[in-house]
């Protein structure tokens, strides 16, 4: 299978000139009659789109590059698939760490512009000299970056992958050669990517890579991989890309405000439902992606979902809630929540299932209700602040205890290299660099 970049990197590059990142939404003459849509007029990107709009904007002649973390041994302030672009004027997009190699990546980035030919680089933080020359952060760690030359060659079908899963309601995976030892024919930098759709572009230096990368996306893992060849092997980032996060807010009252904001803040991608179908919500919600005025029946209609949406329900009408919950319950959805006390939701769960034979444990089970992490919250800019909180640590798979009751590192630890039959040792880098001021 191929991808017609032809076709599909013009079609991307309209996209983005004209800020058509928001769902398209089915239309109808009763779409007309019944609901009323405001799409975004305000673009807030999260950094993957920071960075594709950086790349499209580079002038015509005006060169760049483009660091990514690969590997990470320890604690780090970002895991690998953290990405930077960096132009030939020192223009930044992106962030790698916490500030300690910012300056040495753009350095070398210079003079990756200047040759053309990408580099790895290990940034080492475990020596006791650490003390001196690393600012004294004591993190402890080991980090690999991939720095490359960003021309339309190398990375317009990074660009477009990347552009396409901020879009889409499923990921894509990335497979990147960042290490290559012996005879081998494969350079440093070779991609094979999956976009959301399931087509794959690219270079393959193992008839496996499509397997691995179907797997990364079934399971939205990152790895890093070694396939062996006859003469040497080489080591392979696979990168699951995740769809940005989608949130579905029924309801807009004055306490919906600060829950879009936050979100948006995020980079997430938002919806408001008004079931009141109030006209002055499309300028009050501004900020969100799209606005929709709907009533409660008529949402399975109108709204798009799909089993990642995020869902929460505080139309403050308890037979608008009513309605919508009953719609929304029997759906797979990567979270449901409804604000409201505990009584009150368990009166709309019993109500529900006199009416719908609804099972009543495995209801309450489901819906995030109280919604919200137990954080204090008073003020609406606090509950939205508990709800989002929430809301994160179940995408993240956490319980949103504090960090200092956490046994062992705060990040899940990154899968070692993974070897299909045998394995090599692996050969120290030849660049080794202490953080710089």
């Amino acid at each position: 299978m191929t991808h017609d970049h032809t076709v599909a990197r013009r079609d991307f590059l309209w996209k983005v000139e004209n800020r058509a990142w928001s769902t398209t939404y089915p239309r109808g003459s009763g779409w007309v009659r019944r609901t009323l849509l405001r799409m975004k007029e305000v673009f807030v990107m999260n950094e993957a789109q920071m960075i594709v709009e950086a790349f499209r904007r580079l002038e015509t002649g005006q060169r760049a590059a483009l660091a990514t973390v690969v590997s990470v041994e320890g604690s780090s302030y970002r895991r690998p698939g953290a990405r930077m672009l960096i132009t030939e004027s020192g223009e930044t997009t992106g962030v790698l760490s916490d500030g300690c190699f910012e300056q040495d990546v753009c350095e070398r980035a210079a003079t990756v512009i200047s040759n053309g030919q990408p580099t790895l680089v290990k940034y080492d933080t475990t020596s006791d000299d650490d003390i001196v020359w690393g600012l004294g952060l004591g993190c402890s760690r080991v980090i690999h970056v991939l720095i490359e030359p960003a021309t339309n060659e190398r990375i317009a079908s990074l660009m477009q992958l990347l552009a396409e899963c901020s879009e889409s309601s499923t990921g894509g995976a990335i497979a990147t050669v960042f290490r290559v030892e012996g005879d081998v024919d494969a350079n440093t930098g070779t991609r094979a990517l999956m976009f959301p759709d399931g087509t794959v572009d690219g270079q393959f230096v193992s008839a496996s890579i499509f397997d691995d990368l179907s797997e990364a996306v079934q399971l939205g893992t990152s790895r890093i991989k070694r396939y062996e060849m006859a003469d040497g092997y080489v080591d392979v980032f696979v990168e699951y890309v995740q769809p940005r996060v989608r949130l579905v807010v029924f309801g807009a009252g004055f306490d919906a405000l600060p829950v879009i904001d936050l979100a948006a803040k995020l980079g997430w991608h938002t919806t408001v439902v008004d079931t009141c179908m109030r006209a002055s919500s499309l300028e009050r919600f501004r900020k969100a992606d799209a606005v929709l005025l709907c009533r409660p029946e008529d949402v399975m209609a109108q709204v798009s979902l799909f089993e990642r949406s995020i869902v929460v329900v505080m139309t403050h009408n308890y037979l608008h809630d009513l309605e919508v919950l009953r719609q929304l319950l029997p759906m797979r959805l990567r979270y449901l929540g409804c604000l409201g006390p505990r009584r009150r939701t368990e009166g709309l769960i019993l109500d529900l299932s006199e009416e719908d034979s609804l099972n009543v444990d495995a209801a309450l089970r489901r819906l995030h209700a109280p919604i919200g992490l137990d954080i204090g919250a008073e003020t609406p800019e606090e509950i939205a602040l508990s709800v989002v909180s929430e809301i994160k640590a179940v995408l993240s798979d956490r319980t949103g205890a504090q960090l200092r009751e956490r046994e062992g590192s705060i990040h899940e630890a990154f899968a070692a290299i993974e070897t299909p039959r045998f394995s090599l040792p692996i050969k120290q880098l030849e660049v080794s660099v202490a953080c710089k001021v």
